[in-house]
């Protein structure tokens, strides 16, 4: 990782990440390793275990953390059911050290979206009530697995219990998982905007119709506002 270190990137990544003061991503740190760097490093660390890999979770350094959390996804892709089981338990034990909106986006659909497939899906409802933004975006990514099978129910669950979510970061992904619904389910899309258009977020509104016909997308962003 510090041989792959660059200085400028990770000035960059700073900047772009929000780590200043009072910012989402207050206090992280990084070295300048890019994604596909990571990317590759997963291919030669298949063999780290499990420990291993959630003690670099714990890092101070978001680039071993989410190395971390390629590790973790491409092991859970690849393990038996009881090893899936212990990946799982780790991620939710470590949500707070999966603390920006690119961990989650990484690692949310691939461990407990995957995970939760077959299995009862009540935990997201509850992450969804979380007082830690983090938790909250995880569970609304999850669902984009689900989304993927053409499955829409729980996103559009989470999606309305976040409609009141103060946060951008919040706003934008509920609005990212509406925008994916619509693109392979019109109707789905179309029904959750004419309950809810008028008291979303903006944001979330503009994230949601993006994909949609110019008329459409009129429509609900000409809505009254309540």
């Amino acid at each position: 990782m510090r041989a792959l270190a660059d200085p400028d990137a990770a000035r960059f990544l700073q900047r772009y990440f929000k780590t200043g003061v009072g910012e989402y991503g207050e206090g992280d740190r990084f070295i300048g390793v890019r994604v596909p760097a990571l990317r590759a490093l997963v291919r030669e660390l298949r063999s780290i275990s499990i420990s291993a890999t959630t003690a670099l979770l714990r890092t101070g350094v978001h680039e071993e953390r989410l190395l971390a959390l390629l590790l973790l996804a491409d092991a859970y892709a690849r393990a038996d059911a009881r090893t899936q089981a212990t990946i799982f338990r780790a991620y939710l034990d470590h949500t707070r050290h999966i603390n920006n909106w690119d961990l989650v986006d990484a690692s949310a659909p691939l461990i407990v979206g995957r995970h939760l497939q077959g299995r009862d899906r009540r935990l997201l409802a509850r992450l969804a009530r979380s007082p830690l933004v983090w938790e909250r975006r995880i569970a609304i990514l999850a669902t984009f697995h689900f989304i993927k099978q053409r499955d829409h129910a729980d996103a559009i669950r989470v999606a309305t219990l976040l409609l009141r979510d103060e946060h951008d970061l919040i706003h934008k992904a509920v609005g990212w998982m509406l925008r994916e619904i619509g693109k392979r389910d019109t109707d789905t899309l179309r029904a959750f905007l004419d309950a809810h258009a008028p008291v979303m977020p903006r944001t979330m509104l503009r994230y949601a119709i993006e994909r949609q016909p110019a008329d459409m997308r009129q429509r609900y962003l000409r809505m009254p506002r309540r």
